[in-house]
């Protein structure tokens, strides 16, 4: 299998609500929710960088798409990292989450092994890390 991961789904319990955290929030950008005509079909997907994109489908239809049970959700599964060109930034784009709704739930600080990062949860309590890393190439 080559690596070629093109969307990444987060299943939300309300999708007009996280639509407003990462549009209206975070400031992603969307065409809204499309599918609306379809039963388990509504669905919102926002452009990352090039070849990558996030959806946002209501946790019910997922988990009917996928014929798996629907089950209670856990931040702790896996968190989305954001990596960012300047500690700087961290700070930026942590306040911009907590702005829109996001829970922080590890502040932005110097980490063990020589970077700075930070916590956040969105509205559905999905985990992701802000964070500069002095080892990567440098990120735009």
């Amino acid at each position: 299998m080559k690596p070629r991961i093109t969307v990444i789904t987060l299943g939300v319990d309300d999708l007009e609500r996280a639509l407003q955290f990462y549009r209206d929030g975070l400031g992603f950008p969307t065409q809204g929710i499309i599918g609306k005509e379809f039963e388990h079909g509504a669905v919102a997907f926002f452009d990352l960088q090039a070849g990558l994109k996030l959806a946002i489908w209501n946790r019910k239809d997922l988990a009917h798409e996928a014929k798996v049970p629907l089950t209670a959700s856990s931040p702790t599964e896996f968190t989305i990292g954001h990596n960012v060109p300047s500690k700087e930034e961290v700070d930026e784009v942590m306040e911009q989450a907590k702005q829109a709704g996001a829970i922080i739930t590890d502040p932005a600080h110097e980490t063990f092994w020589g970077g700075y990062s930070g916590h956040f949860q969105d509205p559905d309590g999905h985990l992701w890390e802000v964070v500069w890393n002095p080892d990567w190439e440098s990120i735009e």
